[in-house]
């Protein structure tokens, strides 16, 4: 199939291009959110940059949407409608936000696009209405058990940590720091020793270590020395950043919330809501390298069975597959339709 996509959310595009299906990437002269095309990414050959404007509207066979100002961008440049006039999902990669569990879809209600959530507890936290939804897990390319854990310190991955504060847990780091060195990679992470200032807390600078936004290969390699990855997010989808940790062979500490709890099983690492607990339980792995490896083997082979590239795209294409004959194969909500304004209890 030749698959219309926007290039949005780079760690799942990873991914998803490498499908058998010819993936087909809009790209803009300067780029950015409507126009990334690959954005430099070393991607399979099937994932092509196309001109939206000049693209044979006949030679698409279904279009991923990730935003809803995609639906109108699609029927202007194809003339043709997506869920009507062209096979159509609408994948959902983020949490609700505003008025928790209230939050109303964008595409709720309406039964000519399914909604594909990238987990089940956003299935279950947004309000989709009689609109059908199903849920595709993540899939990670597999970077190989790389860990060595050779550090004695804790690894953290985030974007925008001080723009977003309490979303992704920058509250929560002097409290880790306060146990032992945390390691931070991503974008505007370069803020966060102001942000924090750790000698408020009477700690070194050195407790905080920022390795900033780097390639995904030097991210694998850099990550896999920390002793364990730490995961203070509250309210995101499922960090793909924990995802790979795992897949690394790392021990894994994140907070219970959202999907962590389903991504984390016993003898992986410790998912809790008692921060406390977190922070004696990354002493204990600082303290013990051995016992760090031997919980991040057995996160890496959980990893691989429920976030597994191979069982991701099959699920993929079986959607696709259905969409092309307009059977798509979804979850109707054990709800009734009811009004879109929503009525609290």
């Amino acid at each position: 199939m030749r698959i219309l996509v926007w290039h949005v959310h780079g760690g799942w595009m990873e991914a998803f291009v490498r499908g058998r299906h010819e993936y087909l990437l809009p790209t803009l002269p300067d780029g950015g959110p409507w126009g990334l095309g690959r954005g430099g990414r070393d991607w399979p050959a099937n994932a092509q940059e196309v001109d939206l404007d000049t693209l044979d509207p006949g030679g698409v066979d279904a279009v991923v949407l990730q935003r809803p100002e995609e639906i109108a961008a699609v029927a202007r440049a194809l003339g043709r409608r997506p869920g009507m006039d062209l096979p159509a999902v609408y994948l959902e990669h983020n949490t609700p936000k505003g008025d928790v569990p209230f939050t109303l879809h964008p595409l709720a209600d309406q039964s000519t696009i399914p909604v594909v959530h990238v987990t089940h507890f956003n299935q279950l936290f947004w309000d989709t209405g009689s609109a059908l939804t199903t849920v595709i897990e993540h899939g990670i390319p597999d970077p190989g058990h790389l860990y060595t854990g050779e550090r004695e310190e804790m690894g953290v991955v985030v974007n925008e940590p001080v723009r977003r504060g309490r979303v992704t847990g920058t509250d929560l780091l002097p409290g880790f720091a306060a146990v032992g060195p945390l390691r931070v990679f991503g974008m505007g992470t370069e803020a966060l020793p102001e942000a924090l200032n750790l000698q408020a807390h009477g700690l070194g600078a050195e407790r905080l270590r920022i390795s900033g936004d780097v390639s995904a290969a030097k991210l694998h390699e850099e990550l896999a020395r920390c002793r364990l990855y730490l995961h203070p997010l509250r309210w995101t989808s499922l960090g793909l950043a924990l995802l790979e940790a795992m897949h690394l062979g790392m021990p894994v500490l994140a907070l219970s919330t959202t999907e962590a709890a389903r991504a984390v099983p016993h003898g992986a690492g410790l998912v809790s809501n008692d921060v406390e607990d977190l922070q004696r339980f990354a002493r204990r792995l600082l303290e013990d390298p051995d016992d760090a490896y031997a919980i991040g083997m057995v996160a890496r082979e959980a990893a691989l069975e429920r976030y597994g590239l191979g069982k991701f795209l099959r699920a993929w294409d079986t959607l696709l597959a259905e969409l092309s004959t307009h059977r798509p194969g979804t979850h109707r909500p054990a709800t009734q339709r009811h009004d879109t304004e929503r009525m609290h209890p």
